[in-house]
């Protein structure tokens, strides 16, 4: 199944798509939120779409998309977790997963606009795997780790690097920033993806291919990471983790290379759709 939210910023409705195109699903009573995952609503919403889906409107073509899930509790983020990104911006491989975390209030949907921060100067790209997360999770085992994910989302998680490497304290100053996070087109369920720790994830800035990788090469694939940080803090349901970024950053490049206003960002994950954002000035 394939979950979208629709409409204008603030003012998103809950829909699914089908082979057949979008479709309105506010009938059903439910966004796509924290109650909605904990309460069994990817079962419930099948059950009920296959019984009212003939009724349902199509979502008419060029509408906007939103993030498909309702502003998460929150959304964790791990660090330099493909070797040659580490090797590209010259760290150490990590033995722990790094983690950090992400405002909510930079979700944005996939194809709104990228706002270049004010008196920014190194905002750069990150093509990333989302996984959310479907029931409360807390010291899950990783054998039993797949079970608490509900599926899978495309993320382009910007950042303003000298914002999270040049101002002291943690790296959430530079990931933060209003439109840093656009997530989706859709979420999938993990049913409609074979192996997740083994899928190509790619972006472009202006037509240039600047990432071209596969989760394979994780360090921390994607059972660790959901039973590592269910270690540290409960995982609660819709809660958003975003598994980090291969080679290709603007970080990483000599000379370095930064998102200038005019930039067309597009990128997508096999299976998970594809995102497209243009970069605007601050006003």
């Amino acid at each position: 199944m394939k979950l979208i939210r629709f409409g204008l910023p603030g003012e998103e409705k809950p829909g699914v798509v089908t082979a057949a195109g979008m479709f309105d699903v506010s009938a059903f009573g439910e966004d796509f939120g924290e109650r909605f995952f904990e309460t069994n609503g990817l079962d419930r919403l099948a059950q009920w779409w296959a019984v009212n889906g003939k009724d349902c409107a199509p979502v008419p073509e060029g509408t906007r998309l939103g993030s498909p899930i309702q502003r998460p509790s929150k959304i964790i983020c791990i660090g330099l977790n493909y070797a040659d990104h580490a090797r590209e911006t010259n760290a150490q491989i990590p033995q722990e997963p790094i983690v950090f975390f992400k405002s909510t209030s930079s979700l944005v949907g996939p194809n709104d606009n990228l706002v270049i921060p004010k008196n920014s100067q190194k905002t750069d790209w990150e093509v990333e795997l989302v996984v959310v997360i479907g029931k409360k999770a807390s010291h899950v085992e990783e054998k039993d780790a797949m079970d608490y994910v509900a599926g899978y989302c495309l993320h382009n998680d910007y950042s303003e690097r000298a914002f999270q490497l040049e101002r002291g304290g943690q790296w959430v100053k530079g990931k933060s920033c209003d439109t840093f996070a656009p997530l989706g087109p859709w979420l999938v369920t993990k049913d409609e993806i074979g192996d997740i720790n083994n899928v190509r994830l790619w972006l472009t800035v202006n037509g240039k291919m600047m990432q071209n990788g596969s989760t394979s090469d994780f360090i921390f694939n994607v059972p660790y990471v959901v039973s590592y940080l269910s270690q540290f803090m409960s995982l609660l349901p819709g809660d958003v983790i975003s598994t980090g970024t291969p080679a290709g950053v603007g970080l990483g490049m000599n000379p370095q290379v930064f998102i200038k206003e005019g930039d067309v960002i597009e990128l997508g994950i096999d299976g998970l759709g594809t995102s497209r954002q243009v970069a605007v000035a601050y006003k």
